[in-house]
């Protein structure tokens, strides 16, 4: 949603370049996703498995996490509680 979505691009794709493709996105205080968020993290989700690495998110809320469903790509993502356990996944 304009520049939220924007920042985030910005922002993973800076650290996608910068050879950074083991990813952790907490969404614990993101109210809502929409497609463009939902795109977003699809097309960086299989840009970064292309390089070796992931993304995997961290403490998204029932809406995101029913959108997600909804729209068929819940399961990509590996969902964790915490950010110690989403990077620890990464060993």
């Amino acid at each position: 949603m304009g520049q939220p979505v924007d920042g985030l691009r910005q922002t993973i794709q800076e650290a996608v370049s910068a050879g950074d493709t083991r990813i952790v996105l907490n969404l614990a205080e993101v109210p809502m996703i929409d497609s463009s968020g939902i795109g977003l993290l699809v097309r960086f989700m299989a840009s970064t498995k292309q390089l070796g690495g992931n993304i995997k998110l961290v403490q998204p809320n029932k809406y995101a996490i029913q959108t997600l469903r909804l729209v068929g790509v819940l399961n990509l993502f590996e969902i964790f509680d915490d950010d110690d356990a989403a990077v620890d996944s990464f060993a």
